[in-house]
C-alpha cells in the first residue's frame, strides 16, 4: 500500500470517520493498552499497513478556561488568541484515535517521538470553531525501528487555517518486506556547544502540570514510579511542552502566519535544567530564530528546532 501527501492511498482519497466529538486520552491509552494485551497473547493480529482512514471532528470549541491555564503555564499573557501549540493539544486526541485503531500496525505504548513541523495560516481567534482531521502515512524504515507520519490539519469554515506533521518511531519493528534502502544505526555527530541566551528549569511535578492542562496523561511523564514501570529511568518531560516553551519564547505575541519545527534528541529528566539557545538569523524580513535544548552537564542535545513568523 502506497501512501502519499494529503492521505491519498494509491492515488486515491481514504474513506473518512467521522467522530462525534473529540476523545478523551485517558480512554484512549486504555484503549491502546487493551490492544497491546490482545497482541501479545495473539488475541489479535498485528496489520502490516497503515489503515486507508482519516479521523474528523467538526465544529470544536475552545474551552476558556483551560486556554488560560496553557498559557499560564507557559507563563506568557492571557490572550484570545490560540498559541500555536495549544493548537497541537487541542487536535492531538484525534490524532491519537488513528493511532489506537486495531487496524494500525505499531504499538502506541513505548512509541518514540521523533520531531514535530506546523505551518499555521493565520492567527486563530479563541472563539472560532474548529474542524480537525488526521490520518497517518508513509510508514517506512529508520535504523531503530520503524517510523510513521502523523498528519493533522485544522478549518476554519473550510478553510485550512493550521497543518502540522508528527514523527513516531516504534523500536524493533520491521516491514515484512524489508527496504533495501534501510541502513544500520547512525552515528550522532558531536555536540557542538552553541551560545547560551536561558535556562529552563523544570520541577519534578511539571509532567503533571502539563498533563492538567493538556489532558496528556502518558505514565512516563507523571513521576519516577509509573515512569519505571514502562521501563523508564525516571519521567522525563512532554516533547510537546517542551516544544511550546520553544515557540512561545521565540515569538511571544505572533501576528501572522507562524511555521515552526522541533527534532527532539533525548529525553529531559524530571526534574532537570535545560541550557538554551536563541539566535536571529536572516533578514527583518525573512528572518528565523533558531533554538537548541541541551544539558550542560551531560553535553547533550536535547532538541533543536526553529521558529519562523511570515
Amino acid at each position: 500500500m502506497r501512501t502519499e501527501p494529503g492521505g491519498r492511498v494509491n492515488g486515491a482519497l481514504p474513506a473518512q470517520v467521522e467522530l462525534t466529538t473529540v476523545p478523551g486520552l485517558a480512554g484512549l491509552y486504555r484503549q491502546a493498552l487493551a490492544l497491546a494485551v490482545r497482541r501479545r497473547v495473539r488475541l489479535s493480529p498485528t496489520p502490516s499497513v497503515l489503515p486507508a482512514v482519516r479521523h474528523r471532528v467538526g465544529g470544536v470549541a475552545v474551552d476558556l478556561g483551560g486556554l488560560t491555564r496553557f498559557q499560564h503555564l507557559l507563563g506568557s499573557a492571557a490572550r484570545d488568541v490560540l498559541p500555536s501549540a495549544y493548537l497541537h493539544t487541542l487536535a492531538f486526541p484525534v490524532a491519537m484515535s488513528v493511532l489506537t485503531r486495531a487496524d494500525f500496525p505499531l504499538p502506541l505504548l513505548g512509541m518514540v517521538h521523533l520531531s514535530n513541523e506546523v505551518h499555521q495560516e493565520r492567527q486563530i481567534s479563541a472563539f472560532e470553531k474548529l474542524d480537525v482531521v488526521s490520518w497517518s502515512e508513509d510508514l517506512r524504515p529508520h535504523p531503530a525501528g520503524l517510523q510513521v507520519d502523523l498528519v493533522t490539519e485544522i478549518g476554519v469554515d473550510g478553510i485550512r487555517v493550521w497543518s502540522g506533521r508528527s514523527v513516531y518511531l516504534a523500536r524493533g519493528m520491521r516491514l515484512e518486506t524489508p527496504d533495501p534502502g534501510e541502513r544500520g544505526p547512525k552515528d550522532r555527530p558531536a555536540f557542538s556547544t552553541p551560545a547560551t541566551t536561558g535556562l529552563w528549569r523544570l520541577d519534578a511535578d511539571t509532567g503533571r502540570r502539563y498533563a492538567a492542562v493538556s489532558g496528556d496523561w502518558n505514565p512516563i511523564h507523571l513521576s519516577g514510579l509509573t515512569a519505571r514501570a514502562l521501563g523508564m529511568k525516571t519521567a522525563i518531560a512532554h516533547g510537546m511542552y517542551l516544544a511550546a516553551r520553544m515557540v512561545d519564547e521565540a515569538v511571544p505575541a505572533p501576528a501572522g502566519p507562524l511555521a515552526w519545527r522541533i527534532d527532539f534528541a533525548s529525553p529531559v529528566l524530571l526534574p532537570g535544567t535545560v541550557t538554551t539557545s536563541f539566535l536571529h538569523r536572516g533578514t527583518r524580513d525573512d528572518e528565523r530564530i533558531d533554538v537548541v535544548g541541551w544539558s550542560a552537564a551531560r553535553q547533550r542535545s536535547h532538541f533543536t528546532g526553529w521558529v519562523r513568523a511570515e
